[in-house]
């Protein structure tokens, strides 16, 4: 997993030194004014045009790209990477504005009204705009506020906006050499979105013809899903990864929820656990056996291919325990090798226990419950309580799964302890 995301990383680095290469063999050397904006203007609308390709790309859900790098790490770096192109997109405007006031001498207003009556500049405008609305909802303190469903339609508007700005990308001088080049880019990434988030989809609903068999409590407020469906061998789902989950009901058949699988596929029947307290996943609660659903994937990267040692130690938060317990069941190991830690507030509070301990006492592995409120005196997740737990605990492999705070803690628990930050293995199911 670490050597595919590399792999990318170095491509997507690769791709802005050959962006910058070609802006380097048309750049004419001069110290006026007007050219030195121009000049600027030309590499930072290059550089955002490769960088709304990037975007997309990361969020194709590509299965090599997705399973070798983790869908957590594509969404951070898809983030990141729009913050970039946003910043690049309103320099290349406001430096494109600057050099043509210059060179003709007008103000900037002036200079603004006559350069949007050049070719595709008021659509490349308008997608610059839409890409401004999508950044300033994708704020976390304004995401917050905005319902998912909400949020996913502005974002939607990328799409858009890439294709209002592409037509400008075209028409600039700085493509006119390569713009073959810059429109069979833009096809493959369009080409990859279509079909792995609109035709792989559909093709999965027709082929596996998914219905909900059982709803069953497993705790307070927590409830497995149990699905049945056609031909599940072919979703090449392993345990550690989610799928997004789409259920034909009224009040939820519009939003796509990312839950991971709680137990290993068997045969015809796949099962989801989830913490049915709040919106839609309260709702989850109310399903109807016979409900169609539409899955998609599967994401993510937690699996068996992240092992790079004999000994794993799984750490479980809450809810968090769903993709872990698939884990703790089919991970190979010898007696011994594998330890379980679940975190909970209470013994009530623990989630397919009965499970657990059929598995721990099957593989003779180690299963440790931790309980007790957060934020008491007492954290049995601190460095010095893991290491008398787990012996030789820097020698482990992890897998971590839980809430947000809880898991952040405890992966600077584990460096604090020694375990070599490419041993923690963890990954957000909330994408």
């Amino acid at each position: 997993m670490r050597d595919a995301a590399v792999r990318v990383r170095c491509g997507m680095l690769g791709g802005a030194v050959a962006v910058v290469l070609l802006w380097a063999v048309q750049v004419r050397p001069s110290a006026r004014p007007d050219a030195l904006f121009a000049t600027a203007a030309h590499l930072t609308g290059l550089l955002a045009g490769y960088g709304v390709l990037v975007v997309l790309f990361l969020m194709a859900r590509v299965p090599a790209v997705e399973h070798g790098v983790g869908a957590d790490r594509l969404a951070r770096w898809h983030a990141l990477g729009g913050r970039h192109v946003l910043l690049l997109c309103l320099a290349h405007g406001l430096l494109a504005v600057l050099g043509y006031a210059v060179h003709e001498g007008v103000d900037v207003l002036a200079a603004v009204r006559e350069l949007l009556g050049y070719p595709a500049l008021a659509a490349a405008v308008a997608g610059t705009a839409l890409l401004a609305a999508v950044g300033a909802t994708s704020v976390r303190a304004v995401r917050r506020r905005v319902p998912h469903e909400t949020w996913r339609g502005i974002h939607l508007l990328v799409y858009l906006a890439a294709a209002l700005a592409f037509g400008h990308q075209l028409a600039g001088p700085d493509l006119a050499a390569a713009a073959w080049f810059w429109t069979l880019a833009h096809t493959v990434v369009a080409v990859l979105l279509l079909w792995y988030r609109a035709v792989v989809p559909v093709r999965q609903a027709l082929r596996h013809a998914l219905r909900v068999t059982e709803v069953r409590a497993e705790g307070p407020g927590v409830v497995s899903v149990v699905i049945s469906g056609e031909h599940l061998a072919e979703l090449r789902a392993e345990p550690g990864q989610f799928l997004r989950w789409r259920f034909l009901q009224r009040r939820l058949w519009h939003t796509a929820l990312p839950f991971s699988l709680s137990a290993p596929v068997r045969g015809d029947t796949l099962r989801i656990t989830v913490k049915a307290l709040g919106g839609h996943s309260r709702r989850i609660r109310r399903l109807r056996p016979g409900t169609r659903v539409v899955a998609t994937g599967p994401f993510g990267a937690l699996t068996a291919a992240r092992r790079t040692r004999p000994k794993v130690l799984l750490i479980a938060g809450g809810v968090g325990i769903t993709p872990l317990r698939a884990l703790f069941e089919t991970l190979p190991g010898a007696p011994g090798d594998l330890t379980l830690l679940y975190r909970a507030g209470a013994e009530e509070h623990l989630v397919l226990r009965r499970e657990l301990e059929a598995i721990a006492a099957e593989r003779r592995a180690a299963l440790h419950y931790l309980l007790g409120p957060s934020g008491a005196a007492y954290d049995p997740l601190a460095p010095q309580a893991l290491a008398a737990l787990v012996p030789d605990l820097a020698e482990h492999d992890v897998y971590l799964c839980g809430p947000p705070g809880m898991a952040g803690a405890t992966r600077a628990a584990l460096l604090r302890a020694g375990v070599p930050a490419g041993r923690i293995h963890s990954e957000c199911f909330s994408l």
